[in-house]
């Protein structure tokens, strides 16, 4: 059975605001089931280990999608979940796709692991599928190649858009803007409208713009690892 471990944040406070963050459901449980689906062994870490905090603005209204009560409703998804491996235990060796959930947390902890980087880099390096969503693309930051170029330098690459931070009300609550810093370190930045549905792959590096992406990630990841997504 192939493996893929998903890497999710394990800050939980949106900067000076004192509002809570995490990772961002949908962006977890659409990618989980579209795999699980598909026949792969999912794999859960977090920067800290244990339980990872959720954003629980993702919990709310239209956020609450049915693949979102499917993960809710699966007692051994949760347990997983609630266990998840701290990022510098884990053993990628076997592991065919690494993905980065979204969600506001990721912001702060994941461009700064240096356990995340080296998880990324040796993955890319020896094939895998490197996926991430929405901002999740923030722990693509954390990743140098053996050459000492990051691993987004001059590879097609989406995001949360400046112009989505601003419509959220966020752009002075993060440490940065995602897609300046995406650009900055060579990443050949591409978007579509706000809030459509906008992924694309460049070899095995896939990303998505935002929540409504996550679904379109894990089908191009997928599509990059060799293997079909279930009917």
């Amino acid at each position: 059975m192939p493996k893929a471990l998903f890497i999710l944040t394990s800050h939980d406070t949106l900067g000076e605001t004192g509002k809570p963050t995490g990772f961002y459901w949908e962006e977890l449980a659409a990618p989980y089931w579209i795999l699980a689906d598909a026949g792969w062994q999912i794999e859960l870490a977090s920067i800290k280990g244990g339980k990872p905090p959720a954003d629980p603005s993702s919990e709310e209204g239209d956020a609450m999608t049915d693949e979102v009560r499917r993960l809710l409703a699966d007692e051994a998804a949760m347990n997983k979940l609630a266990h998840t491996q701290k990022v510098d235990d884990v053993d990628i060796s076997g592991c065919d796709i690494v993905y980065l959930p979204g969600g506001h947390g990721t912001m702060w902890d994941l461009p700064k692991s240096e356990a995340l980087g080296r998880v990324l880099a040796e993955a890319w390096e020896k094939g895998a599928v490197i996926g991430a969503v929405c901002h999740g693309p923030a722990g693509l930051l954390s990743a140098r190649l053996s050459s000492g170029d990051p691993l987004v330098h001059g590879r097609r690459v989406a995001g949360f858009t400046n112009s989505e931070e601003d419509a959220v009300g966020l752009s002075d609550a993060v440490p940065f803007m995602l897609e300046d810093q995406l650009k900055a370190q060579g990443g050949k930045h591409e978007k579509g409208p706000d809030w459509a549905p906008f992924a694309l792959a460049d070899g095995k590096l896939v990303t998505g713009q935002n929540p409504a992406s996550s679904a379109r990630v894990a089908e191009l990841m997928l599509e990059a690892a060799g293997t079909p997504a279930a009917d």
